[in-house]
């Protein structure tokens, strides 16, 4: 208990003392100061702990180190004192450590051991790493034998080397006599230990030269095994060889080697384990053997394997994962398979560490009775243990300081004084390694010195930032203020900014900040002060540009450029042609404001620029001009430029160069700019990218480089017209690298979880990297609490985990870009939060105000922001009607949330059901998710009026009186006090009569209404009432009957002549009345409609009616006789008359008719006749004399035309006696129905059916008729070419061989779908012919 209390007093001190350690003092570089300084010793250079000495050199063991004084050196070897006085072999270098050994005589091994330098002086002692010697070693291969080795083609076999234990350990490889490497592959490989595997073995792996090779890298030797001879035999030949042994023969069967399934070499049996440490290399073997080879394949069995760290090698026998994390420890599958079988061996890797910094403890400087802390943090698996010395002496061993305290990997230092200087060292060991750190607390007594000089000038132009230097040192720390002339008060606040190293910034200078500045270190010491002084200068500006000019041959030119500058500053003008001198001509004539050109030439032509400088500032303008012949010239044809030619590379800086070339042909357009790309072999092949512009008038370009990029350049050229193609590539330029000038975009921080901190960012490029090594140093802390920043160096990856932080705290975050040759800038902080967690706390006092029967207020208490534990995103509030006030069950209903902001106390529930119960509770959320309800409370809502009546029929229709019957509302919403009936007639025109009222109580579900006019149409409006009001209304309409009687159905009978009548029957009394209509309308007992009739005529079909109805919504309808929906009735609106022509009806089919009243909303039937069966004849009556028309004639020529060509074309065949096409497929033809081709006259024979064998002249067909196959093997269809109807007239004349398919359809279709198609028709045509 009480060593817990003394690490909450320490947490407590560290954050008290955090904010002290962020301004520790630093020692400036001044020689003048540093000559005056005391300083402990601090370790330079050393040798690595694990030290391989080459026996055949001396042995060189380094130790330098620094200090005031400078230090004095000593060694031990093997735990004790190393007296290199009494070695004569043994040397320690002049004002260093580092020891030298003469092995000449000697053998290196007598000085192998572990040592370790101390560098000492008055003010402490630092110590070295334990530097272990040991000597390389190369033992000779043992002699011997190698028997030859027979073996059974198509079996397994290893070839072991076994090489001698070097160190370090050699590089095995296998090579012939010839000295070249074997030959591998997915059967024949070599595994880590250098033994030669095979698979299974192959005659033509028989060899007598297999040798293995030890190369031992330290002493640069290379060793070889014996020679193995390999004999493979197939079974004929092992057969042989017993036979001859034992005289027996065919002692093994015949055949080849049996196929085998893959079995595991290397790891054996079904499971192994593995273990590696972090940042080393993981390699993991799997060799297997088989008949056929089989083929291996790796897999993880919780996740993919890391990118850029994986690689498959040895033909996919080796993975290897390089600077392996934690992350990579689990299960590894490696899989062997050939088409016999599939086994699996699972690799258990578990990831240790040797211990790795966390945060090294940094050296301290400070002045007496201030406070500081050494921090040693360091990580590893199992956790390193922490370990302190002082000067070289475990801390327990030494001088007890009481004002010294160690807290585990923490020293806290209170109120040190003169004299407490030491060296510390931390000591962070497991059993996989340690890490050794030397951290001097340094303790000074120096009074303020300001080092800037005294009485410097600083100038600047107005508007721009003005900085004011006062370097300073001392100890303590002195405190900087800042004075302007003779004013007492500090300057603080807008506009100045003072910087912790003690400048001070002015954002935007005016001339009012001119004037002396006093700057003032302080501290317990003493003080001092410097003078600087501040002159705020006017800016350069031109105030006439000069223009764009055109000038004809040998006239003058004057460019003005008039300039304002401050009077102070000496100004010098230049000017430019094409960004170059002007030419040495004394045609140029430079004045103070102007340059002037006389007699222009063509070369003259160009950009000229004028450059007004002084010693602070610069401005420019730039003119173009353009000479043009006197008199008029032809038109020239405009084209984009050639590419640039020529490209060269010159004055080659490390992150700059000089980029020449020669424009191409501009073809009469100005060149505007060029546009100069790069491309990046290194990290980008290929990619071209925009890099800068240049105008058209300069052929050259400065390049700002970046590092590590391999540069290769090319040149666009742009005018008017547009953009040239590129030029030819420039040579490559490397640039080297560097340490990256940014660090990585897109930092922030936030969590996943309650207890940690995600950092994320965006990764770098290779571009961006600046050199090879890129990694990310990852800094947090937590805002306004910590000092000092905790960072750990993390590659590859793009984020970091920090675990075990307090929830939802404000933390500090940045990202620093480091590479192998430095680090970046200093990053921008970014403020983050660790991960939230649901709120603890409901919502107090919470209460609900009722506004009306919908409407509710909900009030409540924040909660306090330490509850919420996360972002306060809102509150939400829960509700459910919980029942009805009128009904006493239960009603569900779902649960309704209402959100509000977290600024909010209270919120509105809209839309609530009037006269119910309702429960409801209030809750907080933040990102997480929501805290815990408050009690639930309940609120009853008044009443409101009701809602619709649940429906409203009329049945019991009579002459002169309706009955009305409904149901209550669904939803009461209150007391119902009764019922509100309206009603109003309704004439044919649609207008509405006199309204009539009836008040009814709310026990009744029905009423007859009396004394109605017969035959009339009644609209009704019917509501429900509480003692809030009346409900929505709910409407109906009936129409009262004329006679209850069911009318008889009138028959229809056809007439000649095409028209049909009907005649209406008397009525029959005592009949049942007709069904009602769903929408309640009634129907009538008596016809509407009577004497319906048809007629076919040339326009259409002519409907005519008698209609007795008071309706003025009349259609005639009509739909296809055998479609029975009542959907697809096509319908037509007749306005009132009494005859209608339909003019849609299809020739050829029958349509079913009737005529039709409706009610005025279009929906209801109240009145249809009896259907008609109208049939439209598929010919009209009426003839067509075609014989005069224009397109008639002319087709008429055409098919003359293509006969005479036939006849022609059948007269040459004949002459020739060969065969045309349509007689040999007639020939051919065996149905004795094909008329075969008359040979005396050249025409073709008919193929007709035996209804008609008439000629075409007069003649018509009917559009029906087909022509069908039969079943003979050469079917008709084959002669035309694609084998449709279409290729045989109605009479069936045959002409596919002579006209085109898709004519002849597509005329047939278009007459197919004429309303008044002419009796000649395309097959018609084809009769013909």
């Amino acid at each position: 208990m009480e060593r817990a209390r003394t690490r909450v007093g320490a947490a407590v001190f560290l954050m008290l003392i955090l904010g002290r350690l962020g301004n520790a003092l630093e020692v400036p570089l001044d020689p003048n100061i540093l000559e005056g300084l005391p300083q402990p010793p601090t370790i330079t250079q050393q040798s690595p702990k694990d030290y391989i000495i080459d026996p055949r050199e001396n042995i060189v063991i380094h130790c330098e180190a620094k200090g005031k004084p400078h230090p004095s050196f000593s060694w031990t070897r093997n735990g004790t004192h190393f007296d290199i006085d009494h070695d004569p072999k043994v040397t320690m270098r002049p004002h260093s450590g580092t020891l030298v050994v003469d092995i000449s005589g000697e053998k290196a091994e007598t000085y192998e051991g572990i040592y370790q330098c101390t560098a000492r002086n008055e003010h402490g002692a630092a110590v070295s790493n334990n530097i272990v010697i040991r000597q390389s070693r190369s033992p000779l291969w043992s002699k011997e034998r190698n028997e030859p080795i027979r073996v059974q083609e198509g079996v397994s076999l290893v070839l072991q080397c076994r090489p001698p234990a070097g160190l370090p350990p050699p590089i095995i490889f296998w090579m012939d006599f010839n000295f070249q490497r074997l030959p591998q592959s997915s059967r024949v490989f070599q595994a880590l230990n250098g033994d030669l595997y095979f698979s299974n073995v192959l005659k033509k792996d028989s060899r007598n030269d297999y040798i293995c090779y030890a190369r031992f890298p330290h002493t640069q030797t290379i060793q070889q095994k014996q020679p193995i001879t390999l004999s493979v035999l197939n079974l004929d030949a092992i057969n042989e060889t017993v036979a001859a042994l034992f005289n027996e023969t065919d002692f093994f069967s015949d055949g080849s080697a049996e196929e085998r399934k893959p079995t595991f070499l290397i790891p054996s049996g079904s499971s192994s384990s593995k273990m590696v440490l972090r940042g080393q290399v993981l390699e993991l073997e799997c060799i297997t053997e088989g008949l056929p080879t089989p083929e291996v394949s790796w897999s993880k069995l919780s996740g993919e394997f890391p990118d850029n760290r994986t690689s498959i090698l040895h033909f996919q026998k080796l993975l290897r994962i390089v600077n392996v994390s934690e992350a990579d420890a689990g299960e590894y599958h490696c899989t062997a398979h050939n088409r016999l079988a599939s086994v699996l061996h699972t690799i258990r890797v578990t990831v240790k560490a040797a211990p790795y910094w966390i945060s090294t403890p940094r050296n301290l400087v400070l002045a007496p009775r201030e406070k500081g802390l050494l921090i040693c943090r360091a990580s590893g698996t199992p956790k390193p243990t922490i370990t302190w010395a002082m000067n070289g002496i475990p801390i327990e061993n030494s001088p007890e300081d009481p004002n010294r305290k160690v807290e585990g990997d923490t020293i806290i230092f209170e109120e040190v004084q003169t004299g407490s200087s030491a060296v510390y060292q931390c000591n962070a060991s497991n059993e996989y390694g340690y890490l050794l750190s030397n951290a001097f607390i340094n303790v000074l007594s120096e009074t303020p010195r300001v080092l800037t000089p005294a009485n410097m000038v600083y100038q600047v132009i107005r508007n721009n930032h003005a900085f004011l230097d006062c370097s300073s040192f001392g100890s303590p720390i002195p405190k900087i203020t800042w004075f302007k002339d003779s004013q007492s008060s500090t300057l603080e606040g807008d506009p100045y900014l003072l910087h912790e190293n003690g400048t001070l910034e002015i954002y935007v200078a005016q001339a009012l900040n001119s004037g002396q500045y006093t700057c003032v270190a302080r501290n317990t010491l003493g003080i001092a002060e410097n003078h600087v002084y501040l002159e705020v200068k006017e800016p350069t500006r031109i105030l006439k540009q000069p223009e764009y000019k055109v000038s004809q041959r040998n006239r003058n030119v004057v460019f003005e450029c008039k300039v304002k500058h401050d009077p102070t500053l000496i100004p010098t003008m230049t000017w430019l042609k094409d960004n170059g001198e002007l030419p040495d001509d004394e045609r140029f004539l430079v004045d103070s404001d102007s340059l002037t050109i006389t007699d222009v030439t063509e070369n003259d032509a160009g950009t000229y620029t004028c450059i007004m400088n002084t010693t602070l500032d610069q401005d420019s303008a730039s003119a173009e001009l353009t000479v043009v012949e006197a008199t008029p010239t032809p038109a020239v044809i405009y084209e984009q430029p050639d590419p640039p030619t020529d490209l060269e590379l010159t004055d080659l800086k490390p992150k700059s160069v000089q980029l020449t070339w020669i424009p191409g042909d501009e073809h009469n357009s100005p060149i505007h700019k060029f546009v100069i790309q790069y491309t990046d072999s290194l990290h980008q092949h290929g990619h071209w990218h925009n890099l800068t512009d240049v105008p058209g008038s300069k052929t050259t370009a400065f390049l700002k480089l970046s590092p590590y990029v391999h540069y290769t350049f090319r040149v666009l050229a742009l005018n008017a017209v547009g953009l040239s193609n590129p030029s030819k590539p420039s040579h490559m330029y490397k640039t080297n690298p560097a340490a990256p000038d940014e660090n990585p975009s897109g930092v922030e921080g936030f969590g996943t979880e309650h207890d940690n901190l995600m950092i994320l960012w965006k990764p770098m490029s290779g571009l961006q990297a600046n050199g090879p090594g890129l990694q990310y140093k990852v800094m947090w802390r937590q805002k306004d609490v910590d000092k000092d920043w905790t960072s750990v160096t993390v590659a590859n990856v793009s984020k970091f985990m920090v675990s075990g932080m307090p929830t939802f705290t404000p933390y500090e975050v940045k990202v620093q870009a480091i590479n192998d040759y430095g680090i970046g800038p200093e990053p921008a902080v970014v403020t983050g939060h660790s991960g939230e967690d649901l709120p603890l706390q409901a919502p107090d006092s919470v209460q609900v105000l009722v506004l009306n029967s919908t409407l509710a207020e909900v009030h409540w208490e924040p909660v306090p922001p330490k509850t919420v534990r996360g972002l306060l995103k809102g509150y939400k509030v829960y509700y459910w009607r919980e029942r009805s006030l009128h009904k006493h069950n239960p009603h569900h209903v779902k649960q309704q949330v209402l959100t509000f902001s977290g600024n909010k106390s209270h919120g509105m529930l809209p839309g609530l059901q009037p006269y119910s119960l309702y429960l409801f509770n209030v809750r907080v959320y933040n990102s997480k998710g929501e805290g815990p309800a408050s009690s639930t409370l309940q609120f009853e809502t008044p009443e409101g009026v009701p809602g619709r009546p649940s429906f409203l029929r009329i049945t019991n229709s009579n002459l002169d009186s309706l009955t009305l019957e409904w149901g209550p509302p669904n939803d009461h919403n209150g007391h119902l006090t009764g019922y509100t009936l309206k009603y109003q007639p309704v004439n044919s025109s649609n207008e509405l009569g006199p309204m009539e009222e009836l008040a009814l109580p709310a026990n009744k579900t029905s009423v007859t209404l009396p004394n109605l006019k017969y035959s009339t149409r009644y609209k009704f409006y019917f509501n429900a009432k509480t003692g809030q009001g009346a409900g929505p209304v709910i409407t109906e309409e009936a129409v009262t009957i004329m006679d209850e009687v069911l009318m008889y159905q009138p028959s229809v009978d056809k007439v000649g002549g095409g028209n049909t009548q009907t005649q209406p029957s008397p009525p029959i009394a005592g009949s049942p009345p007709p069904p009602r209509h769903p929408f309640h309308k009634v129907h009538p007992a008596a016809p509407a409609f009577g004497n319906v009739s048809s007629s076919v005529g040339e326009d259409g079909t002519l409907i005519s009616w008698e209609y007795w109805g008071a309706e003025k919504h009349v259609y005639v309808e009509y739909i296809v006789k055998n479609d029975n929906s009542e959907e697809d009735w096509q319908k037509e609106y007749v306005n009132c008359s009494q005859a209608y022509v339909l003019k849609g009806l299809k020739e050829g089919l029958s349509y079913r008719v009737r005529v039709v009243a409706k009610g005025h909303d279009d929906q209801a039937v109240l009145h249809q006749s009896e259907e008609l069966l109208v049939t439209v004849p598929a010919v009209p009556s009426r003839q067509v004399d075609i014989a005069t028309q224009g397109w008639f004639i002319g087709l008429m020529c055409a098919i003359a035309l293509l006969i005479l060509i036939l006849l022609i074309i059948c007269f040459i065949k004949r002459n020739k006696g060969g065969k045309y096409p349509v007689k040999e497929k007639e020939d051919a033809h065996t149905d004795p129905e094909f008329q075969p081709m008359k040979e005396d006259d050249c025409t073709f024979g008919e193929y007709s059916d035996t209804e008609d064998h008439k000629p075409l002249k007069g003649s018509r067909t009917p559009s029906y008729r087909t022509v069908h196959r039969d079943n003979s093997d050469d079917s008709l269809v084959d002669y035309g070419g694609d084998g449709g109807d279409g290729q045989f007239n109605e009479d069936g004349s045959f002409i596919g061989q002579y006209s085109g398919n898709s004519s002849t359809r597509e005329t047939a279709v278009g007459h197919e779908h004429s309303e008044a198609p002419s009796p000649v028709n395309t097959t018609a045509m084809n009769s013909f012919v």
